[in-house]
């Protein structure tokens, strides 16, 4: 039994809950689950909580991470192929991410509130609100879909070359069709998260990876018999990967956790639970929206400064993207325990969790803070051709960008933790608030005036972009800490 628990009725949002929490709270607390799905030893210290969170986060990091090498393999890949091609994919699939990114909400949406049911291990809520997840996530997919077959009229609109905006189109018209099985990974993501079954989400991803490749390789480029097709077979390549990983995690759902019965009566519509999935998920899609759109402002400013400057701004964010992929594996994990703490009213608990959290991100902070400061040059290098007539003034203008990174990545850190911690106590909506004001009326604003009106250009875009997610994480942190986690 958990003596250390303070359950705290008048603060949780469920009031007439709370007698079969404290029914309940009589059994083992379960400080970390494996993917077992055994219950662990309890964990009512600061150390315990930060080993139960790096068993649970790395999986979530190691398979951020291996998205990122898909997205990378992709870029790769078609830069072999063809210039024009890579630059309609370049010029795509940002926009098709957009997309997605508001979709997704509703599946990031489906974390917390499974967390919090699995923390007082209520089994129909779990099934309940997975499914009405999968309900919003389907319905948006269908809804945009059509969306994707007039992207070429679109392009030559926004002053696209008509090669580029050709390819950029036939690609979206293919790679669209992926988006409703991409959505539908994310919820089964969301889900076996919430449950701590995270193993199981890095080896999707990491066969999806191994496909892509493959199918890569012989529809890009007609290998092993197959036909030519250039950027459709990356979009075709996307897509099969997609359906890859919704088998994959929807399989070892139904072997692994029968008790929920997942797809039972799934025709059925639940309509308390799904608007408690939509209300919790929208806000999360828009914050990601005006967090896609703050950076894709700074490209467009970088662009003003010149081709040199926007050429090591896009290498240095990539650079500050891979180790950014910590800190989002980490939110993740923070946001699955913070959902079991609170679902059992343990103030305690959600403390502990939420300071090892900090300090497993401050500490990956430190790591990449040096390597940034100390081998900028390896780095930056790493993107450039040795050959190319530009690099040693990439290389210098990315060396200063990188040592701006290490500042940069600290208070992102911070941002993206602290939307975690918010996610998990099931608080989105202020937190939208907060962070589209110091996205867009702090962060941007900033960006132009020190890197325009005071003359500092690229580094001024980059100290703008820094003190708009700087005052999001104060913001956002206050707010969890002084309005969730009160003792």
């Amino acid at each position: 039994m958990c003596h250390y628990a303070r359950a705290i009725p008048e603060k949780h949002p469920n009031i007439g809950e709370k007698n079969e929490i404290a029914r309940r709270a009589v059994k083992e607390y379960a400080g970390c689950m494996s993917d077992t799905s055994k219950m662990a030893t309890p964990n009512p210290t600061f150390g315990g909580q930060a080993r139960a969170l790096w068993t649970l986060g790395m999986p979530l990091v190691a398979s951020q991470l291996a998205q990122v090498a898909i997205q990378t393999t992709d870029v790769l890949m078609l830069g072999w192929y063809d210039v024009v091609a890579l630059a309609a994919v370049s010029l795509a699939s940002p926009i098709y991410f957009t997309i997605f990114l508001v979709g997704a909400g509703f599946a990031i949406g489906v974390m917390p509130l499974v967390a919090r049911a699995a923390g007082t291990e209520d089994d129909r809520q779990v099934r309940r609100v997975t499914r009405m997840g999968l309900w919003l996530s389907i319905a948006f997919g269908i809804a945009v879909i059509p969306l994707f077959l007039f992207f070429e009229a679109f392009f030559l609109a926004i002053g696209q070359a008509p090669d580029v905006s050709e390819l950029g189109g036939l690609y979206m018209a293919y790679a669209g069709f992926g988006i409703l099985p991409a959505l539908i990974v994310m919820v089964m993501r969301s889900y076996l998260s919430a449950l701590e079954l995270t193993r199981i989400v890095l080896l999707a991803t990491l066969a999806t990876l191994v496909l892509n490749i493959a199918i890569n390789y012989a529809l890009i480029f007609g290998n092993w018999g197959a036909p030519e097709l250039g950027v459709v077979g990356a979009a075709i390549a996307s897509v099969i990967g997609h359906i890859l990983s919704v088998v994959i995690l929807v399989v070892y759902a139904l072997v692994k956790t029968p008790q929920h019965t997942l797809f039972q009566n799934f025709q059925r519509p639940d309509w308390e639970a799904m608007s408690r999935v939509f209300h919790l998920g929208w806000p999360i899609g828009i914050t990601l929206l005006s967090e896609v759109g703050l950076f894709a402002i700074a490209s467009v400013m970088m662009g003003w400064v010149g081709t040199i400057a926007l050429a090591a701004h896009g290498i240095a964010l990539q650079i500050a993207s891979i180790t950014f992929m910590i800190h989002l594996g980490l939110s993740q994990a923070i946001t699955v325990r913070a959902g079991r703490a609170w679902g059992r009213s343990d103030v305690v608990m959600l403390r502990l969790a939420c300071q090892a959290a900090l300090v497993l991100s401050a500490i990956a902070v430190c790591v990449t803070m040096f390597v940034f400061l100390v081998f900028p040059e390896p780095l930056i290098g790493a993107f450039i051709d040795p050959n190319d007539p530009d690099r040693l003034e990439i290389l210098a203008a990315g060396a200063v960008l990188l040592a701006l990174a290490a500042l940069f990545q600290a208070v992102d850190a911070g941002q993206v933790m602290a939307l975690g911690m918010l996610r998990g106590v099931q608080d989105t909506k202020v937190p939208m608030i907060m962070a589209a004001f110091s996205y867009w009326v702090v962060g941007v604003p900033t960006s132009y005036l020190l890197g325009f009106t005071f003359g500092l250009d690229g580094v001024g875009i980059w100290l703008g972009l820094s003190v708009g997610l700087a005052v999001a994480g104060i913001l956002l942190q206050a707010r969890f800490w002084s309005r969730h986690a009160r003792v």
